[in-house]
């Protein structure tokens, strides 16, 4: 039957009938047929299966050492499930033959030949069928495939990862007189690792004739071997890693030097980039043994020359702990310290002064240098013994931010070489400081601030006033907890405020934990205020349905450590240190597993050619908040390259042109210039066919130049985002629970000077009683929401721009002048609000009560509030009708969940507030709530509840409404086009009759979905929002991260399109392809001529034939009076983009091996066998599972063709050689 079928022609009568084929239903059963049958159809360059091969005649058995029998004690076996399942096929199937053999009957054939059908299945894979077949112990058995699935089978746990020879692992001790690239080696576990290279010494130097004798020699430890040894030693680098390696700077190579201890001994400088403290962590140490491998780890893999961190281009390499406190003890300033105000004529004279105690450490005096005085301190004197003289006189007090910028400066200036020589001295001289300031902490170096007793009264006194106005029912229950966390917040802030300053001035600055914490050298703000001011609010450890992480408790706990805790708030904090722990362990786990799927999914990212050409890039602007920058120009765009020439808005001098890259220079002047935004070129425009270019990339972000060819920023991408998100899960349970909430801000002020300007805002004054001196007083309500004030200086620049939203109440008016500070307009952060835009008389509409309305009685007060509920009759839609005077009626809409705030037949002024709806109440912001969003964001998942988003531009217009929804048409400008939304009566309209709204704008109330803006927007738009929004996260936990390596798994998110009408090419509607394989496929078909009537000619009907091809057929059947071909121009394919989430597209790489080695590993080779498909391995991860160099790094393919000028010499001369041979002959 299968032997029968004509792929040919099967196929072509499932594509006609696609095309007429109006069920959806069907359509899809046709199209997942046609797409088996594809697979089978032959084309050049591609052997394809033929259908009757899908059946088995025969079943391969594996060699029997893969499925061995094992003798146990006792005289029974161990065997291998695979023996079973096999033995099993194999009765059943000799039981068939002889039922044949003796003629049975039909039924006990049939039956015969279903059980041996599934024989066969669980052999192949014991998963699929609906009961496993179990062994004794009611244990499922390991089929063939279980054998290759999963954490423990052949991909994952074999071919991807090995176990390797010559490693040793230990505990890890502090090596404090190390160099940086320096690492110490037990010698008993030297001698184990480098055996083989003793044993070939000893019989080098003819002291053993065999190898067994020389083992022994080894074994016994002769005195002999440690001279042998640290000759080997020397120059040969060992690899130390340390678990989990989270990024490539979890394994780095260092010289080792041989010490008497059984422990290793680090760098404590490279403790950072292990994560590794010394608290009994171990480390495992391996051995590159062939002459490349050591070569590789002693110029990539050595620890000096990886300072920068491949995250975000800042130094990993900086001082900690000790050091930061020693360097910032030595550069001090104590006030009337001995030799005060005393001048030097050069820094030696100081120090000769400090050793014979005439001068103090840390006195403030004068000195020469360089020709000019200067105003410092001893301990800076000192300190600058060991800087560098091309970085200048460094007069600072040393806290570790100003290291990290100091020696990222170092870096970029000097060499690698001065960098890590510098870094190993202000190690020394920071623990020889830290020794002689001798610091600890002791119990009243804890002052607790007086002003504690009466910011607590005082918050009490504010509790109590909002549980009154709960009371009397002029606020929310939502309301009531918001203001009493809010209060308490400050509160905690103010104590933590008073407590800084008081320990800052104690003991002329010199308070132990003052000195801590400003040095940035152990603790926070956060613990101090813990120890000495009031340990504040803490968490409930209930999860929210939202996913969010749960709530606070409302009393805070106002004793702290010094004080000792009652019974009562001991146990409320216990609440929040257990949620620590617990979150500790369950988000580990997450974050690894983001960190694979990025791995896979952006794996054969690598970079490909030098400039791929392209003209598009994106712009760049400073990230702005309300209030600050968060991130500005010059730091987005340094290390880019420009996409057009930058000219200096004023002068018009040439600031950097296109292709170039921007340093850290140039993105500075361009600050200066004030240019708002830069276009550059990025990686998400990319161009090259494989991989990407090195000019999208722009700089390497750990040496600061251009990125080289076969660099895998894949992969580094990957681990950029993967390991804070390990980080940041661990980051919980430091503060032992105690929330800390963003202090929600009501009033915002202006960040600068300038002149004010409306734009698009709408408002409405109101007016009211001041309720302090009864006077009547005008406010400006806003009633549009997309206006915003602008802020422009004397030259009409724009300076700042603050969006305005609905229902805030302006507190300046339009080209008022305003000064840093001055509060623009006030808002109310926890509700949203709906106001009428016209005064007159409130009627209920639809507000029945008990159906549409529920009074709400409050279980502490008693006081009752109206609020909306959904009802079950879907027609009543509740909301409030305006009448003015003239007998106009404007009506608005309440959402569900929104509390009223007038009553029926109430007279109301425009602006007036109808309904509240309370924003959900504070979440504290924990990467709890935040690893779930990265996740959410990176698989392209659609929302909860997502925001209706309008596709056109236009103006809104209600319609009727119908079945719980109600209708809203957006009508394009020139009334072209109209769209039609249906809007569930209970979400939060966002819109009003009759306004204007762009596309892409919400129409009601919801985070956006990605898949939206990509439909509306494009592919820019949804690029920089998922950029954004993964940024937001991470920024949250002050975590940096380069925007290229989100822009490299963005990249890959949009590398697929999906065909829309697939013309006369060879996909199918629905398909999903890589870009360039459309491309190609379509420029194929443009040249084409698609045969509707064959005519005479030997061709098929619906085939493509080239378009010179079809003129000289056509010439030639004319000439012989023969019927020609009718054609017509062939029909390209059509596509839309889509959003594929990170698993999706690691599933859909053009790789079988690479696929299955990451999930669903049975499907995979199934459909890649069916297919008949090719593995050209060109990724990463297919080369790791043949056994291969992977194609990336020092194993491009360029360099091993690469041949030397010696061995080009030697060719030519033997080729010459041959040829005067052949002469000669």
């Amino acid at each position: 039957m299968l032997k029968s079928i004509n792929v040919e022609k099967l196929s072509e009568e499932l594509r006609d009938r696609l095309k007429v084929e109006t069920s959806q239903q069907k359509k899809a059963d046709l199209l997942k047929r046609l797409r088996v049958i594809e697979a089978f159809k032959e084309e050049e360059g591609k052997i394809a299966n033929r259908p009757e091969w899908m059946v088995l005649n025969y079943i391969p058995v594996i060699p029997p050492e893969l499925r061995p029998l094992v003798p146990l004690e006792g005289g029974r076996f161990a065997t291998s499930d695979l023996n079973d399942l096999y033995r099993r096929v194999i009765i059943r199937n000799n039981r068939l033959k002889r039922l044949i053999d003796i003629k049975a009957p039909e039924v006990i054939l049939r039956n015969e030949k279903r059980m041996l059908q599934e024989a066969v299945d669980a052999l192949f894979d014991n998963s699929r069928r609906g009961s496993a077949v179990r062994s004794d112990n009611n244990r499922p058995l390991k089929s063939l495939s279980d054998m290759l699935k999963g954490k423990q089978g052949r991909f994952r746990q074999n071919l991807l990862g090995k176990r390797v020879d010559y490693s040793g692992r230990s505990v890890i001790v502090v090596g404090p007189e190390l160099k940086l690239h320096q690492c110490g080696l037990p010698k008993d576990m030297a001698v184990e690792l480098f055996k083989p290279f003793i044993i070939r010494k000893l019989i080098d130097r003819g002291h053993n004739k065999t190898v067994k004798s020389a083992r022994k020699v080894v074994d016994r430890k002769d005195p002999i071997i440690w001279d042998i040894l640290a000759r080997i030693i020397e120059g040969h680098p060992i690899l130390l890693n340390r678990a989990p390696t989270l990024h490539r700077l979890g394994i780095q190579a260092f010289q080792p030097i041989l010490i008497d201890e059984r422990a290793i001994q680090l760098h404590p400088m490279v403790c950072t980039a292990f994560n590794a403290d010394f608290d009994g962590d171990q480390m495992a140490v391996h051995v590159p043994l062939s002459f490349e491998a050591q070569i590789e780890a002693s110029l990539l893999m050595l620890s000096s020359h990886n300072i920068l961190s491949p995250q975000n281009g800042s130094p990993i390499v900086v001082p900690t702990q000790d050091i930061v406190l020693g360097c910032y003890y030595l550069t001090k300033y104590r006030e009337g310290a001995k030799g005060e105000g005393m001048v030097f004529g050069s820094p030696e004279e100081v120090i000769i002064a400090h050793d014979n105690d005439i001068v103090a450490l840390h006195a403030k005096i004068k000195v020469r240098i360089d020709g000019e005085q200067i105003e410092t301190t001893v301990g800076k004197v000192i300190f600058n013994q060991i800087v560098p003289k091309e970085m200048g006189f460094f007069n600072q007090l040393l806290i570790k931010k100003t290291f990290g910028g100091f020696i990222g400066k170092m870096f970029m200036q000097l060499s690698n070489k001065v960098t890590a020589k510098f870094l190993d001295d202000l190690k020394d001289i920071g623990f020889k400081y830290a020794t002689a300031g001798g610091l600890s902490i002791s119990y009243s170096d804890m002052i607790i601030p007086e002003e504690k007793v009466a910011l607590i009264e005082k918050a009490n006194k504010k509790v109590h006033s909002i549980l009154n106005e709960h009371e009397q029912g002029v606020i929310t229950d939502a309301e009531r907890y918001n203001k009493i966390i809010d209060v308490w917040t400050h509160t905690t802030n103010d104590v933590a405020r008073a407590l800084m300053e008081k320990i800052k001035i104690a003991d002329g600055g010199f308070n132990s934990l003052h000195m801590m914490v400003d040095s940035g050298a152990r603790g926070s703000q956060e613990q101090v205020r813990q120890l000495a001011g009031m340990r504040g609010l803490m968490m409930k450890p209930q999860k929210t349905l939202s996913g969010q992480a749960g709530e606070i408790i409302e009393n805070p706990i106002i004793a702290n450590f010094k004080e000792g805790l009652s019974v009562l708030e001991y146990f409320i904090s216990t609440h929040g240190a257990r949620k620590g722990l617990a979150d500790t362990a369950l988000k580990t786990a997450d974050a690894g597993y983001l960190t694979r799927r990025l791995v896979d999914v952006s794996q054969d990212v690598i970079v490909t050619e030098d400039d791929c050409g392209t003209i598009l890039g994106i712009e760049i602007k400073a990230l702005k908040d309300i209030e600050q920058e968060r991130e500005p120009l010059g730091e987005r765009i340094t290390g880019r390259a420009s996409q057009e020439d930058i000219y200096h808005p004023i002068t018009d001098e040439l600031l950097v042109e296109a292709g170039q890259i921007i340093n850290e220079d140039i993105a500075n002047a361009i600050e200066d210039a004030n240019i708002d935004s830069v276009y550059i070129r990025t990686v998400l425009t990319c161009e090259a066919r494989r991989g990407i270019c090195a000019k999208c990339y722009g700089r390497n972000l750990t040496n600061g130049k251009l990125v080289e060819l076969g660099e895998a920023v894949g992969i580094i991408a990957a681990q950029s985002i993967g390991e804070p998100g390990t980080q940041l899960t661990l980051r919980t349970f430091h503060l032992g629970g105690t929330s800390s909430r963003i202090a929600s801000q009501s009033q915002v002020e202006s960040s600068v000077d300038g002149k004010i300007r409306y734009d698009r805002i709408k408002f409405v004054e109101k007016v009211e009683l001041d309720p302090f001196d009864g006077k009547s007083i005008t406010i400006k309500v806003v009633t549009g929401r997309r206006g915003s004030i602008g802020i422009f200086d004397d030259n009409n620049r724009q300076l700042k721009q603050y969006d305005v939203p609905y229902g805030a109440e302006l507190e300046v008016d339009d080209g008022q002048e305003v000064k840093k500070g001055m509060p623009l307009y006030n808002h109310d952060p926890y509700n949203a609000v709906i106001l009428t835009d016209i005064p007159g008389r409130v009627r209920f509409v639809d507000l029945v009560d008990g159906s549409t309305l529920q009074q709400v009685t409050d279980e502490q007060t008693g006081h009752v509030q109206k609020v909306v509920i959904e009802s079950k009759d879907k027609t009543l839609t509740p909301s409030i009708a305006i009448e003015t005077d003239d007998g106009e009626e404007k009506s608005f809409n309440l959402p569900t969940r929104s509390y009223l705030s007038v009553e029926e037949g109430e007279i109301i002024p425009a602006g007036t507030v109808l309904a509240k709806i309370s924003k959900q109440t504070t979440k504290s912001r924990d990467i709890t709530g935040g690893l779930p969003r990265v996740t959410e964001l990176f698989e392209a998942r659609s929302p909860h509840e997502t925001a209706i988003v309008s596709e056109i531009e236009g103006i809104v217009r209600f319609g009727e409404r119908k079945k719980g929804s109600r209708e809203i048409f957006v009508t394009a400008r020139d009334g072209s086009d109209e769209k039609k939304y249906n809007v569930p009566l209970g979400k939060h309209i966002l819109v009003q009759d009759g306004d204007e709204i762009p596309a892409g704008e919400k129409i009601t109330d919801g985070p956006i979905n990605p898949h939206d803006i990509l439909k509306i927007k494009g592919t820019s738009a949804v690029q920089e929002y998922l950029v954004n929004e993964i940024q937001d996260v991470y920024r949250l936990q002050g975590v940096k991260i380069n925007d290229k390596h989100i822009e490299v798994i963005v990249r890959q998110m949009l590398q697929k399109i999906k065909i829309v009408s697939p013309g006369d090419t060879k996909f199918l509607e629905e398909d999903v392809v890589e870009r360039n394989e459309f491309f190609d496929e379509n420029n194929k078909v443009m040249n084409m001529i698609y045969i509707e009537d064959k005519g005479d000619s030997r061709y098929k009907n619906g085939q493509l034939i080239s378009r010179a091809k079809y003129r000289e057929l056509n010439t030639d059947l004319k000439k012989k009076d023969k019927k020609p071909i009718v054609g017509r121009d062939a029909e390209p394919a059509t596509f839309e983009h889509i959003l594929l989430g990170i698993t999706q597209a690691a599933l859909s790489t053009e790789s079988f091996i690479s696929a299955a080695s990451f999930q669903e590993t049975t499907k995979v080779l199934a459909n890649a066998a069916t297919a008949a498909k090719v593995d050209r391995l060109n990724g990463l991860k297919e080369n790791v599972v043949m056994g291969h160099l992977i194609p990336a790094g020092t194993g491009l393919k360029k360099y091993k063709k690469l041949i030397l000028k010696e061995e080009e010499v030697k060719q030519e001369e033997e080729q010459q050689q041959q040829e005067e041979e052949v002469q000669s002959n």
